[in-house]
């Protein structure tokens, strides 16, 4: 396994890491989730990354006790907060981010998170209030460092004017062949402010897999057939033309690299230095083993190339942000809409 450092931390990090997303918060049997992780361990990957609100705690409960007894140094843990984990608890307010990391600590049975990260942005809460909290839990030792996901550009720029806070060292956009936008504003300014990137769904939720064929019903146990998993998977990319496609890309991959689809997802996700891990996820070892396999795959540009230019029709437009924590909706209309309710009705967002 490759390793690569993230942003300016000392953390060194591989380049294929596994997440838990669905299958640690219910999507896949505990025994099969722990003996992906085991899998993992076994191939060099030990970075893990996961959220509170996955499963609402389950995803950390079942890490933690996949990870009890194994020595605390030889693996790195990312965690994330925002999303709502009851009907009053969410967001980024200094209250929760105290709260919300030490149930963090205490369901992945450990006393330090290597990663903090914002899931997102918090529209309600001062980006101070927020700077100065997780600085606080840096300094308390209960952070190694922080990071965030899915954060507006200026926001970013924004944390890191701030003098006297901790710095962010990561961020987690969605990247791969069929959402590729970060690259073009996200990664270079990152790269600027030391910034490393850990990005999630590098294959597309299993579409880079190639598994889905334009004249099949999705296979038995993928994530488009199961009820729950299935639901977060973009419809459009379950489409026709989008399926043909990737079945051309998977068709050049193996004939001209001697790679799998997924193996040649990775490498492209891989291709670019600004990348430091790319989270994958897994329902099976085999799968882990696979993926793997791709952190020290080289790929003729050209190829790379050929495969961006089939694709290149069915990527989502970047104006379009697409959340696990709320509608799909423009991000630009979100932000109208809450300046335009602050402005009419005074108070109105307060404490939301």
């Amino acid at each position: 396994m490759n390793y690569r450092q993230l942003g300016v931390s000392d953390l060194q990090v591989p380049a294929i890491s596994l997440g838990s997303w669905l299958t640690y918060s219910g999507g896949v049997e505990k025994r099969q989730a722990i003996a992906c992780l085991r899998k993992a361990l076994d191939l060099g990957i030990n970075f893990f990354d996961t959220a509170n609100v996955y499963g609402r705690g389950a995803a950390e409960s079942v890490l933690g006790e996949a990870l009890h007894g194994i020595d605390r140094t030889s693996y790195k843990l990312a965690t994330k907060v925002f999303g709502a984990m009851s009907d009053t608890d969410r967001g980024l307010s200094r209250a929760q981010i105290v709260t919300q990391l030490d149930a963090s600590l205490k369901r992945l049975g450990t006393d330090y998170i290597d990663l903090y990260q914002c899931h997102r942005f918090d529209e309600e809460t001062p980006l101070d209030e927020t700077m100065e909290a997780l600085t606080a839990a840096v300094r308390q030792g209960k952070a190694r460092y922080i990071g965030f996901s899915e954060w507006p550009l200026d926001q970013i720029e924004a944390a890191a004017r701030m003098p006297g806070v901790a710095r962010f060292v990561s961020s987690q956009p969605q990247y791969s062949m069929l959402w590729p936008f970060p690259q073009d504003e996200i990664f270079p300014r990152s790269a600027e402010l030391g910034i490393g990137q850990i990005v999630w769904s590098p294959l597309a939720q299993g579409v880079l897999t190639g598994k889905y064929r334009p004249d099949a019903p999705p296979p038995a146990g993928s994530r488009a057939g199961h009820a729950s998993m299935g639901a977060m998977l973009p419809k459009q990319w379950l489409r026709a033309p989008v399926l043909t496609a990737v079945q051309q890309v998977k068709l050049m991959a193996e004939r001209e690299t001697g790679l799998s689809l997924s193996q040649f997802a990775l490498a492209w996700v891989l291709r670019r230095q600004e990348v430091s891990s790319a989270i994958i996820g897994a329902s099976r070892p085999e799968q882990v083993t696979e993926n793997a396999a791709a952190a020290d795959r080289e790929v003729a540009p050209e190829l790379f190339a050929r495969a961006e230019e089939i694709l290149a029709p069915f990527r989502r437009p970047p104006a379009v942000v697409y959340s696990r924590l709320r509608k799909h909706v423009p991000e630009p209309a979100v932000r109208a809409y809450r300046l335009l309710v602050k402005a009419l009705f005074p108070g109105k967002l307060k404490g939301r």
